[in-house]
């Protein structure tokens, strides 16, 4: 499905095609470093079908356990994470797009979950935390 989203200051804005059975929940500690919470929600778009509309600032992450570099990309204006991808020259055959900064994002519903072991251990108990509709 054709997918777009912007930052949260609209500075950078995306457009892809994004196959919603393919987003996914990652717990690596890395991503909860990089997200400042428990978890990140991605979906893998191609290359060719990814229009970015702004500069985002990246930096070259390499990851904590297979040692692999990783380029993330965010907004230099208010830090949205905009995407992770191979680092290289020119169109990357594959970038993980964030969720929370497409307008589908309901439509992006995670079909699995990896790095489980590092998951917090109160994620699979969230729903018994008290809720309130919205802040005061």
């Amino acid at each position: 499905m054709r997918v777009d989203g912007s930052c949260a200051c609209g500075a950078i804005k995306v457009e892809a095609e994004a196959d919603p059975e393919k987003t996914n929940i990652c717990h690596c500690t890395d991503c909860q470093t990089a997200t400042g919470t428990a978890f990140r929600v991605s979906v893998p778009v191609a290359g060719e079908t990814l229009k970015v509309t702004g500069t985002p600032k990246t930096y070259l992450k390499t990851t904590a356990e297979s040692g692999n570099p990783r380029l993330q990309a965010f907004c230099g204006t208010c830090g949205s994470p905009i995407y992770s991808t191979s680092p290289g020259d020119g169109v990357q055959p594959l970038y993980m797009l964030r969720v929370g900064i497409l307008r589908q994002r309901d439509q992006f519903v995670p079909r699995r979950q990896i790095w489980w072991r590092s998951a917090r251990p109160w994620v699979t108990r969230i729903a018994s935390v008290p809720r309130v509709e919205k802040d005061k």
